[in-house]
């Protein structure tokens, strides 16, 4: 798949933009803070609904405007798919060819976007809540129900701390409900918990061979899923539902007494280990540039397996993040084969033939030229 066409209305600095891309490579040049990022987060948002730089969606907005729109063509081998993404201050709406979708679900996964930024370094040396928030987006992409799975668990999350933190100012409060909301939020978890085993599973196949490769063949990268409760990688729905009845029924008093839900996918993590060292403790920076880069390359070909399409690939900053060797590994492996998006200061230094066959355009203070 690729981007035929963007467009975007009163979208950050962009007042009116249409731009059309090669199917190929795209190079995105202009200083800091002239626009570069806005233009990848916008195809971001046009595959997520959501940004990757914020969670305030009126900053999308440009000033002194009431709304912003982001619209995109997206080709497919079979189809073309127009995308409409509307924020204003009564929310936002989310179009598949032209008709409003109620529900997120229906609507993410037209068009399948792998991101490599320099935060995304921190993929592997970051808290836990960046390695979560990496496998719900990309298993949102190829499993759009997820979504809806993890968007129930959190809204009965939110309604089990709420009960929780009164039971720990007044403890004769009936406790019937709070079993209630531990069953929902128990039915809801260990979908989450089977479907992220069955992902890493994926992840594991696609990585492992990429890590050793770009480690010159030295170098064996193992994925962990590190889970609150003590389940089996790869266990049944069944036995991960019992695994959490019991888990909650032993600490239910110590749940009441901090106020908060101490078990569930909210609170879990993936740990990566390269010659069986923990990566993360042990590491060293090229290391941990080596897994998140194996990490996000894998995401490419998860996809086409899962999807039977390549996602588009927006390297935003990364480049210059990376050395020489590793820069040539990341675009040897997009050559030819994946829509990608670089933005750049510059491309001086960066000599490879994918970039020297690439479509080339120049932002400043919010106009694009080619």
């Amino acid at each position: 798949m690729h981007i035929k066409e963007l467009n975007l209305t009163n979208y950050r600095n962009y007042k009116n933009l249409r731009i059309e891309f090669d199917d190929k490579v795209n190079v995105i040049i202009g200083e800091n803070a002239q626009g570069k990022t806005n233009l990848m987060e916008a195809i971001y948002l046009l595959a997520f609904t959501k940004s990757h730089r914020t969670s305030k969606e009126k900053e999308l907005i440009r000033w002194d405007e009431d709304y912003a729109k982001i619209e995109g063509r997206v080709e497919k081998r079979i189809h073309s798919i127009p995308l409409e993404i509307v924020i204003s201050g009564k929310g936002k709406k989310a179009k598949l060819n032209h008709l409003e979708q109620r529900r997120l679900s229906d609507y993410i996964g037209n068009l399948n976007v792998v991101m490599f930024a320099p935060e995304d370094l921190t993929l592997v040396k970051g808290p836990p809540n960046i390695r979560r928030r990496f496998i719900d987006m990309e298993l949102g992409q190829i499993q759009p129900r997820y979504i809806y799975h993890l968007g129930q668990f959190q809204k009965v999350l939110k309604q089990r701390n709420h009960l929780l933190k009164q039971m720990q100012r007044d403890r004769s409060i009936n406790r019937m409900m709070l079993q209630v909301l531990t069953d929902q939020l128990i039915e809801h978890a260990s979908t989450i918990l089977e479907r992220r085993f069955a992902f890493l599973e994926l992840l594991r196949k696609w990585a492992k061979p990429i890590h050793h490769g770009i480690s010159h063949e030295v170098e064996e990268l193992e994925i962990e899923y590190q889970s609150t409760i003590e389940v089996l990688e790869g266990a049944s729905k069944e036995k991960i539902e019992s695994s959490f009845q019991e888990k909650f029924h032993q600490s239910i008093e110590k749940e009441i007494e901090r106020g908060t839900t101490l078990y569930g996918p909210h609170r879990d993590d993936i740990l990566f280990y390269v010659n069986g060292k923990n990566v993360q403790t042990y590491g060293s920076q090229g290391q941990q540039r080596t897994t998140a880069l194996s990490i996000k390359l894998a995401e490419i070909d998860l996809i086409y397996s899962e999807v039977g399409e390549y996602p588009i690939l927006l390297l935003d900053d990364v480049l210059s993040e990376l050395d020489d060797y590793r820069q040539s590994h990341l675009l040897n492996t997009i050559q030819g084969k994946v829509q990608t998006f670089v933005s750049t200061t510059s491309v001086d230094g960066i000599h490879h033939a994918t970039l020297e066959k690439a479509e080339m355009f120049r932002v400043q203070n919010g106009m694009v030229t080619s």
